[in-house]
């Protein structure tokens, strides 16, 4: 049996997927979502094999949402036209249906997934020329996180950070960052609300926010240069800035150079 879930706020769109799905008894649909938060639940409850994923929801989008999930399922996204998110799904081969889609089209998405799920006959030890048809190795879970990687950049992608914290999730308006740090294999988002932590890198930052906002100002630190009263020199060539909250933020020598551009000094 294939698990699957099926994520849009819009009834009449699930029900339609789950029309076409009778086209398909080995893939079972167990649960139903109308937004992004109940459908991390439900990720997290069944462990689904695919998804069907609207983007323009409630709450939190179709992008935000799997950005949450540690081990995203395959995904085939519905969606109305976004052409920054169609030219991310082309680029990394991950299908999608554009609404509204007919029959045709949703059993052309459906068997493109069918077919990357079984994987090509492989090899077994039974001897030369003898096949079977066990699974290849899923690539759908690296083509998810590229075309997040490639969706981060779209506008409407860079005016917050969602997180989950103890369970919950939090939208963090970009505006609401003092500075982020590198925390290993985590950046360190601090707020006025307390620091949260994000799977991501500095440099995924360093590139989705606003470089007129944000300075790197250190090989560990990104600030906002909103927050800045004043700059003192440290060590060296370094200098600490010291933002309205009181935290002493690092700026290297390279840093301090990109921190005057921006502030015009």
């Amino acid at each position: 049996m294939i698990k699957a879930i099926i994520i849009d706020d819009e009834p009449l769109a699930r029900l339609i997927v789950q029309e076409y799905l009778q086209a398909y008894p080995e893939i079972t649909v167990v649960q139903e979502c109308f937004d992004g938060f109940e459908g991390i639940k439900a990720i997290q409850q069944h462990h689904p094999d695919l998804i069907f994923l609207d983007i323009q929801m409630p709450k939190i989008n179709g992008f935000e949402m799997l950005e949450l999930i540690e081990e995203p399922p395959a995904v085939i996204f519905t969606t109305a036209f976004d052409e920054y998110a169609i030219r991310a799904f082309e680029a990394h081969a991950v299908d999608y249906l554009l609404k509204p889609f007919n029959k045709q089209r949703f059993e052309k998405a459906i068997r493109k997934w069918l077919d990357q799920h079984a994987g090509p006959p492989q090899q077994t030890h039974a001897g030369p020329g003898t096949a079977n048809s066990s699974p290849a190795p899923n690539h759908s879970r690296e083509n998810t996180r590229a075309l997040l990687e490639t969706a981060s950049h779209s506008p409407s992608q860079q005016h917050r950070i969602v997180v989950k914290t103890g369970g919950k999730i939090k939208i963090i308006p970009v505006e609401d960052i003092h500075y982020l740090e590198a925390s290993d294999d985590y950046v360190k988002i601090h707020t006025h609300n307390g620091a949260f932590l994000k799977n991501k890198t500095m440099s995924y930052f360093e590139q989705v926010l606003d470089n007129t906002q944000f300075v790197r100002t250190h090989r560990s630190y990104i600030l906002n240069v909103q927050q800045v009263t004043r700059i003192d020199p440290y060590e060296k060539d370094s200098h600490l800035c010291i933002l309205q909250s009181g935290a002493q933020v690092p700026v290297s020598k390279a840093g301090y150079v990109k921190l005057r551009a921006v502030l015009g000094l």
